[in-house]
């Protein structure tokens, strides 16, 4: 989507990344998967992401209402020590890879962006948190590769890091044909302490 034709509503959620060195150590242990099976929809490297709250579809004058409360809340909260661990299905189709580390941490700061997010006055559906990756989907009918990927890599546990910045995130979700790219709309550093009202 380019800036000329920007949409009067966004695909919006608010993430957490992790950093470059995580996400390489989990590619890796991917390789002989994305060789074997290239009929998977691989999401690319540059996406993963782990959702704190998905709010849907937004008007475009929405999103810039919540970049107050956000950077607040940012700013009151360290940074959670995550890792990737381990993986496996939903539905059979979609394959992902967890977290582990400080999840009482990690649940306590979705719920802070939940909380802010319904206290600008935008409603969105409340879905449990599952903290994970989401790496790839697996076409219609294929009941298997997902299920297949996810038992050569179940043992996996990355090395720990901090998740140093909270991203409100858009995407391009049913806008094209081809593949689901997302984009920061803005991100903060987490416990940077420098909370400002605006």
């Amino acid at each position: 989507m380019n800036d000329q034709t920007q949409a009067a509503t966004v695909r919006v959620f608010i993430a957490l990344a992790p950093p470059d060195h995580a996400k390489e150590e989990l590619a890796r242990e991917l390789q002989p998967a994305y060789h074997a099976y290239p009929h998977m929809r691989w999401n690319r490297i540059e996406d993963w992401h782990i959702t704190l709250a998905f709010l849907g579809e937004l008007s475009a004058e929405t999103v810039p209402l919540l970049r107050p409360s956000l950077a607040n809340l940012a700013a009151d909260h360290r940074p959670p020590c995550l890792a990737l661990r381990g993986s496996g299905t939903f539905d059979d189709r979609v394959l992902w890879s967890g977290i582990d580390g400080d999840l009482d941490e990690l649940h306590m700061l979705a719920a802070d962006v939940r909380t802010a997010v319904k206290d600008c006055g935008v409603s969105f559906e409340e879905r449990p948190l599952r903290p994970h990756l989401t790496l790839a989907r697996a076409r219609r009918g294929d009941r298997s590769s997902a299920g297949e990927i996810a038992e050569g890599f179940a043992g996996f546990t990355g090395r720990r890091w901090p998740a140093e910045r909270l991203h409100l995130v858009g995407s391009n979700f049913g806008r094209s044909r081809g593949p689901i790219h997302y984009r920061d709309i803005e991100a903060w550093s987490l416990g940077s302490g420098n909370s400002t009202e605006s």
